[in-house]
Formats: structure tokens, C-alpha cells, sequence
């Protein structure tokens, strides 16, 4: 979690940096070009500082959103964020692990599923030995959860 705050945080240094520096530089060089309205540079730069605003909105509400969690409410013998799982999907014979994060950290291809994704849902608030029906677009699958390993106790 600090990790991606510190992301996030990077890249708001960076837009802000870029809106209050940068494109004030580029607005006012393409001004200086003459007639705005057939002026491709200035509406580009104008483009981009309304994009740098809306994206500069929106991780700010998000590091909002990463104050407010407590961590003491994440529960300790079932799944939640940050927890690591391992279950027996029970279709295939196979075990699988899954860590929730948040959906910026979401990468499937490493076992990384979000929270608000159709499996990350319908793990959530189980323990172990439950066996759960997720329905996702293939169909519904069926897992036993065999392992649980929450932010807690530190190796999620």
C-alpha cells in the first residue's frame, strides 16, 4: 500500500509540476503564433491541461480514499484487502494463489486481482475451508479456499 501511494504521489509531483511550469510555457509560446483559432499548438497545449487537471483530480481523490482506509478494520481471519490466498479451483483439480489489492495494483498475469474484481468479490469475508461460487464471464467457478495469509501478519 505505501508503495503505491508513494506511486501515486509521484505522479501527481509530476503533473502538477507540468501544469504549473510546462504548459503555461507552451500556451503562451503557441499565442504567440497569432490567430488561436486555426492555432493546432494552442488548442493541443489547452487539450492537455484540461487532461493534467481531470488526471490530477482524480488521484488526489484517491490518495483521499488511501487516508481513510483502516487498516484495523480489515479482519484478521478472512479475506480482505491485501490478503493472500490460496484456493483449490475446484473444476480443474487445481491450486491457485491470489493476492487483493486495490485495482491500480490489479495484474492477473501475477496473481495480483483487485478487490472490486468478480473473484476479489467473491473472496471477500471468507476463511478458510469455505468454498465459494464466483460467477465470472466464462461461467461460474468454484473454489475452496485452503490458505489465508492477511495484510496482518505481514507477508500478504
Amino acid at each position: 500500500m505505501e508503495d503505491l501511494k508513494k506511486k501515486l504521489q509521484e505522479e501527481i509531483s509530476a503533473l502538477e509540476y507540468e501544469l504549473r511550469n510546462e504548459l503555461p510555457k507552451e500556451i503562451l509560446r503557441a499565442r504567440a503564433h497569432g490567430d488561436l483559432s486555426e492555432n493546432a499548438e494552442y488548442h493541443a497545449a489547452k487539450e492537455r491541461q484540461g487532461f493534467v487537471n481531470a488526471r490530477l483530480g482524480q488521484l488526489q481523490a484517491r490518495m483521499r480514499e488511501f487516508a481513510m482506509i483502516d487498516l484495523s478494520k480489515i479482519p484478521r481471519d478472512r479475506v480482505g484487502l491485501g490478503s493472500k490466498v490460496v484456493v483449490l479451483d475446484v473444476a480443474k483439480d487445481e491450486e491457485l494463489t491470489y493476492n487483493l489489492v486495490t485495482s491500480e495494483e490489479a495484474d492477473v498475469a501475477s496473481g495480483k486481482i483487485s478487490t472490486s474484481s468478480p473473484i476479489g468479490r467473491g473472496l471477500l469475508g471468507k476463511k478458510v475451508g469455505d468454498t465459494v461460487k464466483i460467477q465470472i464471464p466464462d461461467g461460474i467457478r468454484e473454489m475452496e479456499i485452503l490458505s489465508l495469509t492477511t495484510i496482518h501478519d505481514g507477508t500478504a
